[in-house]
């Protein structure tokens, strides 16, 4: 996600999970197999549990991901590891779809229908403060969004389709998608590497993402709800006089101007939009100068904007656009300043139907009692995108917050850390069988039945 889901853990009315552990405890030194999963993983093929060699696979995966995190657009090792993952499943695995690190793994099985399971492969400029042995080794970069643990839990459900082939019919996708964080890694996939063109249009496309609720649950929209906001990304550039800060008056001052102008855009949001329609504008990134004596030349800002709507985020945008040139102006800009948007992406707004059938896979598979329903979140996604040319989609959120930091966040302690925070830490032995279980579970209820579920042989 481009931004923290902001579930807040001490309000939220949801059933705690039954682990018992956190992000913290139980996921460091030595924390593999049986320790790290637990022994009551319900295997989504609905036969066995998940098999502890499968699990300690995945976790292996996990650690080492999140050691070794890779920002958007260099995600070069993170998209080797996955790419030997499922070639070592039996999947024939495209590299640079659509450029970049993009990639593409095929599982065919017969006639039947094609299911798309979508993870992301970049993490963040964060500096990791979690204090666990495994956390980042690249300074100022780290997995504070939960992608590591995606692409753990996808392995894990493709090791376990491949593993039961006779129980299903039709074609598994994978897709590792480059520069989620940036919104800019899904499009270049299905129009520049013609994605749906060349490995054919999925009858579904499925996704979860981790968020701030008890480890071992999923969430999902209610039917025809929004999941996610959409947004637009934004750069700004404003020019001044730079000089000697000992003579401010013969200077032109961006620092200012850059200041004025995001007290400005804090108000774009209330005035652009109705209350109701849940818009909200940030600036993120400011950026001028290099010493304290020095009045710099230029000033530049970092801003998203989000809304439910498309109309809406226009309006943001041509709000904030007014206030970043009504600035400039009264500061005396030396030219006018630039507004580029560098990247949009539409609403998540999931596909019913598909959305209601893949729920009832998991509660079968979870328990209901682990199936939560999602309040719209202001947090973005590039992967509206897939549901280009029609394509159902649906995507869910992963719980990752274990149940002693839950109960005391509920009692009134400190927040749950949520993604892009420095102390995000998923309770791993418990979300990653889950998210595993999810993505198998919902994958194979959208694929046909195998002569192992009555369906009829391939001839």
């Amino acid at each position: 996600m481009r931004c923290e889901v902001v579930t807040a853990a001490r309000t939220a009315k949801v059933t705690d999970g039954d682990g018992d552990g956190d992000g913290r405890e139980g996921t460091g030194e030595g924390a593999t197999g049986e320790e790290a999963t637990g022994e009551a993983a319900t295997g989504a093929m609905g036969v066995l549990p998940l098999p502890r060699p499968l699990l300690r696979s995945a976790l292996a995966l996990y650690l080492d991901l999140h050691a070794h995190p890779e920002l958007s657009g260099h995600e070069h090792r993170t998209a080797d590891h996955l790419a030997a993952r499922l070639a070592g499943h039996g999947l024939a695995v495209t590299r640079a779809v659509g450029g970049g690190h993009g990639l593409v793994g095929v599982l065919r099985n017969g006639p039947g229908p094609t299911v798309l399971l979508r993870t992301e492969l970049d993490a963040l400029p964060v500096t990791e403060a979690t204090g666990l042995p495994y956390a980042s080794t690249t300074p100022g970069v780290m997995h504070a969004c939960g992608h590591d643990l995606h692409i753990a839990a996808l392995t894990g459900a493709v090791a376990l389709l491949a593993a039961h082939r006779d129980s299903w019919r039709g074609t598994l996708l994978v897709v590792g998608q480059p520069a989620e964080e940036t919104l800019s890694g899904a499009r270049p996939m299905l129009e520049d590497g013609r994605l749906y063109e060349r490995f054919g249009t999925p009858d579904a496309v499925l996704a979860q993402h981790a968020a701030p609720l008890p480890a071992g649950t999923v969430a999902h929209a209610p039917g025809g709800a929004p999941l996610m906001a959409g947004s637009i990304a934004a750069d700004v550039t404003l020019h001044g006089r730079g000089g000697h800060a000992a003579t401010p008056h013969l200077t032109v001052d961006p620092v200012l101007m850059a200041a004025a102008t995001v007290l400005g855009l804090q108000s774009v949001a209330a005035h652009a939009t109705a209350t109701a329609e849940q818009a909200v504008l940030t600036v993120g990134s400011v950026r001028a100068g290099e010493r304290g004596n020095i009045t710099p030349d230029t000033a530049e800002l970092s801003l998203t904007a989000r809304a439910f709507t498309d109309s809406a985020l226009d309006r943001l945008l041509a709000a904030a656009t007014r206030v970043v040139r009504a600035q400039a102006a009264a500061a005396g800009a030396a030219r006018d300043p630039e507004l580029t948007v560098t990247a949009r992406s539409p609403a998540l707004l999931p596909d019913p139907a598909l959305t209601a059938a893949v729920r009832r896979a998991h509660e079968g598979a979870l328990g209901a009692a682990r199936v939560l329903d999602a309040a719209p979140s202001t947090a973005t996604e590039d992967f509206p995108h897939f549901a280009a040319g029609g394509a159902p989609t649906a995507y869910w959120l992963l719980g990752t917050t274990g149940v002693r930091q839950w109960r005391a966040a509920r009692a009134g302690g400190a927040p749950v850390d949520p993604n892009h925070a420095p102390g995000f830490a998923p309770d791993v032995r418990t979300a990653l069988p889950a998210g595993i279980t999810a993505l198998a579970a919902a994958a194979r209820h959208v694929l046909g039945a195998g002569p192992a579920d009555g369906g009829e042989a391939e001839s």
